[in-house]
């Protein structure tokens, strides 16, 4: 089974679209998503836009704040504290990568934490190590929404998660980890890989390598969560090989339209909660 984040995460928009409306019709204001970009990288430029356009097709209030490439970083944290101040704000962002003058562990502190859309602010990041209730980051959040969508039981099984970047493999590890899996970590450090893959019940890749993961690697009936995504020859792929791990995959995410669509449908769940916890 092919798992589409595409589908997944309309029927989700869908639903949120739905009670936002009916906070509409009970005379409440929209929740409220704000993005600061800083400076004019097209690529940046174009996620922003999509994350606007994704937000306003639900309902939400989407704003952007475009700040010049030499902002300095007092005025970018001066710019972040009048939206932790406004109180028709409900989820803030800043979009990832900062010019290299500006300090992006400072930055993303600036963010109240009640705020934070993306769930990267050191609080909430420390009550998802701490397994309490808080902000989850999207790209994890969105992997373990589409198993719970797929209807793939967590609890018990063994898992490997190929990458430990900060942003994508240790949450997502820590997620599956409170769901009482068997989590392992596989890195570039990592001896006999496939073996150490082959063992997976659910074999998540976030490290950004294409089609780093062979169907060698792949237990027969496991199914297969692909995070990774770079360009190559032209062309979006991700670290799995598609074509031969949907063979022996019972479950595979492919790239494009796997976890990617999940992320942005994350990032509005996400506002959403902060606008009901403000509430």
């Amino acid at each position: 089974m092919i798992i589409s984040g595409t589908q997944i995460s309309r029927d989700l928009r869908e639903e949120m679209r739905l009670q936002i409306e009916s906070y509409r019709q009970n005379g409440m204001r929209p929740p409220c998503l704000s993005i600061v970009l800083v400076g004019d990288n097209a690529a940046s430029a174009k996620y922003v836009n999509n994350k606007l356009n994704a937000a306003r097709q639900i309902g939400m209030d989407a704003r952007l704040v475009h700040l010049p490439q030499t902002v300095s970083q007092d005025q970018l944290c001066c710019q972040i504290a009048n939206l932790n101040d406004d109180t028709n704000v409900d989820g803030i962002i800043v979009q990832l990568p900062l010019p290299e003058h500006l300090d992006t562990g400072l930055t993303i502190s600036a963010i109240a934490p009640g705020k934070d859309a993306d769930g990267l602010h050191p609080l909430n990041e420390a009550l998802l190590w701490r397994g309490q209730q808080g902000i989850r980051p999207c790209t994890p959040q969105g992997v373990i929404y589409l198993l719970d969508k797929t209807g793939i039981t967590i609890d018990g099984k063994r898992v490997v998660v190929v990458g430990r970047g900060d942003l994508a493999g240790k949450p997502v590890a820590k997620m599956l980890l409170d769901r009482h899996a068997t989590v392992t970590f596989a890195h570039s450090h990592t001896r006999n890989l496939h073996d150490l893959c082959r063992q997976a019940d659910i074999l998540v890749s976030a490290a950004g390598q294409p089609r780093l993961i062979t169907a060698g690697c792949v237990k027969e009936g496991a199914a297969v969560i692909d995070v990774g995504i770079c360009l190559q020859d032209g062309k979006l792929v991700g670290d799995v090989c598609f074509e031969e791990v949907e063979k022996k995959a019972a479950f595979v995410t492919p790239v494009p339209g796997g976890v990617g669509p999940m992320t942005i449908a994350m990032l509005l769940h996400n506002t959403l909660q902060c606008y009901l916890n403000q509430k």
